[in-house]
């Protein structure tokens, strides 16, 4: 199993701590730094900056959201960074949800599965540097009776082909990455729950005829090194809360929906109706310590340890962590205890 370090949304306040996070990675032999993007900094520039910075760590997106771009911009753009970074970038994308894709961007959210299939088969299309020529139902290239021409990619990619990941929560959803793409970035992944959202990517992997082999799953998962297990939840459950409450709308909220999949109904439940209603506070105290430990890295080396183990064997590839500390110093000492303890078992 290798790491990796996510460093979230730029722009929050910790830009100067993310750059130290990711050179902290690239120093330690971490495999991969991921950047996220939603409304407020865009994940492209990012990892430019980081790429620019840094010497052997890949960069991936996690994610594009694929309402942003167009599929031969996303070319464009993975074929740019993956040449700037002499053949360092992951892309991975991401449908978003609908209060963002249609509020932010003016796209309907409609039709995701379809539309990201179409998306991804484009986007390969468009960086094997073959002339663009494709008709779907959600994208036609060119445009029927207009100006428009078959274009070839002008950049070459450092690389044959530029690996694909796709994030999914979702059944149905899994069962298309594993179709379709080379790595799965999952969110909340606990190792409990993990047979039955592998199985979904195993269906699409043989629906591909193709196996688990080569394929790359990748959990984002918060590490705190803290020997009191409740006091490193706390720092946590802030952020389970803004995704179980807040992400999406009472009707539709995929990461609400993936805890009640794992037995948490009723409380997915309160901590929804609480962030709703703008008690963020109480909503993350709402989030259970069950949900937070199954999801997480808490707690000692010793027992991290044991719980990098569980992952791993659970059939994570990638184990992305997103470091939880007050100050950058405690941060960097959890990016070098992984480290460490991945090497002990090497």
């Amino acid at each position: 199993m290798k790491l990796g370090v996510n460093l979230g949304y730029w722009g929050a306040g910790n830009d100067a701590d993310n750059l130290a996070l990711a050179r902290e990675a690239d120093r330690l032999g971490y495999a991969v730094c991921w950047a996220a993007e939603a409304y407020g900094s865009d994940a492209a520039t990012v990892l430019a900056w980081v790429a620019a910075q840094t010497e052997r760590i890949d960069v991936g997106s996690a994610v594009f959201q694929i309402p942003a771009r167009t599929p031969a911009m996303t070319a464009m753009t993975a074929a740019t960074l993956d040449s700037l970074s002499g053949g360092r970038f992951r892309l991975g994308l991401g449908v978003s949800g609908p209060q963002v894709s249609e509020g932010w961007h003016g796209v309907r959210f409609q039709a995701p599965l379809g539309r990201t299939r179409e998306y991804v088969e484009i986007v390969d299309l468009a960086l094997s540097r073959k002339r663009l020529e494709y008709q779907g139902k959600h994208f036609q290239l060119p445009l029927p009776d207009g100006p428009g021409k078959k274009i070839q990619l002008t950049v070459h990619p450092v690389r044959e082909r530029i690996p694909v990941y796709l994030a999914a929560v979702g059944p149905k959803n899994l069962e298309l990455a594993g179709e379709i793409a080379d790595g799965w970035l999952a969110v909340f992944y606990s190792p409990a729950f993990a047979q039955e959202q592998l199985a979904a990517i195993e269906a699409g992997r043989a629906k591909a005829g193709k196996t688990m082999t080569g394929f790359d799953v990748v959990p984002t998962v918060p590490i705190v090194v803290e020997e009191d297990v409740e006091r490193a939840a706390e720092l946590v459950r802030w952020y389970a809360a803004l995704y179980i409450g807040g992400m999406g709308s009472r009707e539709q909220n995929f990461y609400n929906q993936l805890a009640c999949r794992m037995g948490f109904e009723r409380e997915a439940e309160q901590v929804q109706e609480l962030y709703l209603a703008r008690e963020h506070r109480n909503a993350a105290a709402a989030v259970p310590l069950e949900f937070v430990d199954a999801t997480s890295l808490l707690g000692s080396p010793e027992r991290i340890a044991r719980r990098m183990k569980e992952f791993e064997a659970a059939g994570v590839t990638t184990l992305s962590l997103s470091p939880f500390a007050a100050t950058l110093d405690e941060r960097l000492a959890a990016l070098g205890t992984a480290a460490r303890l991945v090497d002990a078992e090497a």
